[in-house]
C-alpha cells in the first residue's frame, strides 16, 4: 500500500517497484521483443486515420453507442445485401513469441433465427480469417473478444472486419477498442529460483453480495502446479484482510475446505494451511476448494467502506510461495505491502444489485441477474492478485492514444471537473509507462477515485485506488509494471516495487532528479534501502523518506554512472527478461552490472543497495 506519512510531502511519498534481468542468454533472447500495442486509434476516437472504412461507419451516432469514448465503427444494418469493410494495416514487432487481438463486439439483429447464419462478420490477419460471428451472436451490449494470433508475429499484415448482409432483416455489427498486442510469450524461468512453488495457480471465484454490497458469499477455488524438484505436501493461503479484525473474530472466513486438510489459522488468523491429501511431484497439480465469506469493515482503507463505497482489495485468500527460504508466512503490514505471489488466472463472477457499480481487476462483462441485480464477470490472465469495489460510483471512461481503456470511478464528492482530470492523468500515464517498459497487457485500467483515502494510493493488477493527484496516480500506475508485470516480495524486497515506480514516475513528469542524492543523511548504519518491512515497521518515520526517495534518487544515480541510454535499455530488457515473473536485489545488481564497463561495487555500496 502506498502510504502517505503526515510528515512527508511530495514525490517522496509515493514510490515504485522494480525488478531484474540476468545475464543469460535467455534474458538476452527475451530482450529482442519489444511488447506494443500495434491498431492505431482502436477507439476511433481520432477520427477515421488510419483505418480505411465506408463512409459513416466510423461514428458517433445516436443509432448506436461506443464501448467507451464517443464513437465506434458501425458495419452493415441495412435490411438489404450489403458488404462493409474495416481495415488497417499493422505491424507486429519482431521477436515477440505471442500477440493477441482483442475487440469490442456488439452485435444487433432483427432476424429471428436460432439456427441460421445469415447476416456475417469475418475477422482476418492477412488473408486468413482468425474468427467469425453473426447474427446468432447477437445480444445486449458489448463482449470482449480475443483471437491469438502469434502465427503472425513479426509480420505486417492487414487486420480487416468484414460484415456481410442478405437481402433482408438487418444485423449490426459494431466495434470499439480494437487492439493487437505482441508480448514475449512464455513467462521466462526465474534462474534466481527454480524452487519457488506453487505455480500457475487459476482462481474460480463465485461470490454473491448483500444490498450494500459490502458482504459477500460463495466459493473459490484454486488450481495449481507443484513447480519445485521438493515434493508439495501442503499450501498456505493467506487471508490477507483478516488483519482488519480481532483474530479469531475475522472479516474474512473460510469453511468447508475440500482438496486438503484445514488446520487452524495462524499468523494473526492471516496463513491458513491446508495439508494436500497427498504429496505432489514436481509437475503434478491439485486444487483446493472452499466457501468464502467477506464483510468489508468501516474505512476508506484498501479493504474497507467509505459510507455506501466499498473497497475490495486483498480480499480473496491467494496462495503463498515456498522457495529457496521456505514458506513465506510474514505478516501484514500497514505500513506497506506484504503481498508476494506469482502470475495467475482470476475467473471471478459477482453477482451484486443493479444500482452498484463494480470496478474489477481484469476484463469485465456486465449480464442481467436476477431481478434487480446485474451479474459482472472479470477474467484477468497473470495477475498476482484480483480487487474490486462496490457502490454508487459516477463513472467516466476513455481510451488512451495506444488503445487502453481506462474508467474512473468516482465517490460522492468528487467534481467532474477533477475526474476528467484523473481520467487524462491515467491515460497520459499509462502509455507513459509502456512506451519504456513494455505494452500495458490487462485489457483495461480501472481507478477508483476518493480523497479521503488516509492512505494516498494504493495499486492492485488493472485497478487502483487513489486521491484527485496527479503525481500518485501517475505512481500507482507504474506500478502496474513495478509489482504487477514484474513481481517481487515486497515484505522482504519492498524498494523493488516502490523505488523503481517513483523514478518511473519521475520519467512520466519529466522530472530528472538532478542533485536529489545530495540530501541523503542517513539515521543509522543500518539503515538500508534494501532493508525488509521489518525494519521499516520498526522505523515507520523513515520509510517513505529511505525507500522512495532515497532508492528513486538512487536510480537517477544510476541512470548518471551508465548513461541515459544504458539505463533506458536497462529497465526495458529488464522488464521483458522478468515479464510476469518474480525478481530480486540480486538480479538487478547483476544486470545493471552487465548493463556498463564501469565497476559498479563501490555504487552499490555507497548506495546502501544490499543482496
Amino acid at each position: 500500500m502506498r502510504r502517505i506519512l503526515p510528515a512527508l510531502t511530495g514525490a517522496a511519498l509515493f514510490a515504485a517497484a522494480g525488478l531484474t534481468v540476468l545475464a543469460t542468454p535467455h534474458a538476452a533472447s527475451a530482450a529482442d521483443c519489444t511488447p506494443a500495442q500495434v491498431v492505431a486509434n482502436g477507439g476511433f476516437e481520432s477520427g477515421s486515420s488510419p483505418w480505411t472504412a465506408p463512409s459513416g461507419a466510423i461514428t458517433a451516432d445516436s443509432g448506436q453507442s461506443a464501448h467507451s469514448g464517443n464513437s465506434y465503427a458501425w458495419l452493415d444494418g441495412t435490411g438489404s445485401t450489403h458488404t462493409d469493410t474495416l481495415s488497417q494495416s499493422v505491424t507486429l514487432p519482431t521477436g515477440c513469441g505471442a500477440a493477441t487481438l482483442g475487440f469490442w463486439l456488439h452485435v444487433d439483429t432483427a432476424e429471428t433465427t436460432t439456427s441460421t447464419a445469415y447476416d456475417t462478420l469475418a475477422v482476418k490477419l492477412g488473408t486468413t480469417t482468425v474468427a467469425t460471428y453473426s447474427n446468432l451472436d447477437a445480444q445486449d451490449g458489448y463482449v470482449h473478444k480475443t483471437v491469438d494470433a502469434s502465427a503472425f508475429a513479426g509480420q505486417t499484415v492487414t487486420l480487416s472486419f468484414t460484415g456481410t448482409e442478405d437481402s433482408s432483416l438487418q444485423t449490426s455489427f459494431v466495434l470499439d477498442d480494437i487492439t493487437l498486442d505482441a508480448s514475449g510469450g512464455t513467462t521466462p524461468p526465474q534462474p534466481g529460483d527454480p524452487t519457488r512453488t506453487p505455480a500457475a495457480p487459476a482462481y474460480t471465484v463465485n461470490l454473491t453480495s448483500d444490498a450494500s454490497g459490502g458482504s459477500w458469499t460463495g466459493h473459490e477455488s484454486v488450481t495449481f502446479t507443484n513447480a519445485s524438484p521438493t515434493a508439495l505436501n501442503e499450501v498456505y493461503l493467506r487471508l490477507w484482510d483478516n488483519a482488519h479484525g480481532s483474530c479469531p473474530s475475522t472479516p474474512i472466513t473460510v469453511t468447508n475446505v475440500t482438496g486438503g486438510t484445514p488446520a487452524p489459522l495462524s499468523v494473526n488468523c492471516t496463513a491458513l494451511k491446508v495439508t494436500l491429501p497427498a504429496p505432489l511431484a514436481q509437475g503434478q497439480s491439485g486444487t483446493v476448494g472452499f466457501d468464502l465469506g467477506i464483510t468489508v469493515p468501516s474505512g476508506a482503507d484498501r479493504f474497507g467502506h467509505d459510507g455506501a463505497y466499498n473497497f475490495l482489495g486483498n480480499a480473496l485468500p491467494v496462495l503463498a510461495i515456498r522457495d529457496a527460504a521456505g514458506w513465506h508466512l510474514d505478516p501484514y503490514t500497514n505500513n506497506g505491502e506484504s503481498f508476494y505471489s506469482v502470475a495467475s488466472d482470476f475467473t471471478v463472477t459477482l453477482d451484486h444489485p443493479t444500482s452498484l457499480l463494480v470496478p474489477a481487476t481484469g476484463t469485465s462483462v456486465d449480464t442481467p441477474g436476477a431481478a434487480g441485480r446485474t451479474v459482472t464477470k472479470a477474467t484477468a490472465s497473470k495477475v498476482r492478485d484480483f480487487a474490486w469495489g462496490a457502490g454508487p460510483f459516477t463513472r467516466i471512461s476513455g481510451t488512451s492514444a495506444a488503445g487502453v481503456k481506462v474508467n474512473v470511478y468516482s465517490v460522492a464528492g468528487i467534481s467532474a471537473a477533477d475526474a476528467k482530470s484523473m481520467l487524462s492523468t491515467a491515460t497520459s500515464a499509462v502509455d507513459a509507462h509502456a512506451q519504456r517498459f513494455g505494452a500495458y497487457p490487462y485489457g483495461e485500467l480501472d481507478a477508483v477515485i476518493d480523497n479521503n483515502f488516509w492512505f494516498g494510493g494504493m495499486e492492485y493488477p488493472g485497478f487502483v485506488l487513489d486521491l484527485v493527484s496527479t503525481t500518485a496516480l501517475t505512481h500507482e500506475i507504474a506500478h502496474q509494471w513495478w509489482y504487477g508485470i514484474v513481481g517481487d516480495d515486497e515484505y522482504n524486497a519492498p524498494w523493488l516495487d516502490e523505488a523503481f515506480t517513483d523514478y518511473a514516475t519521475d520519467l512520466a513528469q519529466g522530472k530528472t532528479g538532478n542533485g536529489c542524492w545530495n540530501n541523503v543523511s542517513w539515521a543509522s548504519s543500518a539503515e538500508k534501502i534494501t532493508n525488509s518491512m521489518a525494519y521499516w515497521d520498526a522505523n515507520s518515520s523513515r520509510y517513505s523518506t529511505v525507500v522512495y526517495g532515497y532508492g528513486k534518487c538512487a536510480l537517477h544515480d544510476l541512470r548518471r554512472t551508465i548513461g541515459d541510454t544504458a539505463m533506458t535499455t536497462l529497465l526495458r530488457s529488464y522488464a521483458q527478461a522478468h515479464w510476469y515473473g518474480v525478481s530480486t536485489t540480486a538480479e538487478f545488481k547483476a544486470a545493471s552490472q552487465a548493463a556498463t564497463t564501469v565497476d559498479l561495487t563501490s555504487f552499490w555500496s555507497q548506495h546502501r543497495i544490499d543482496g
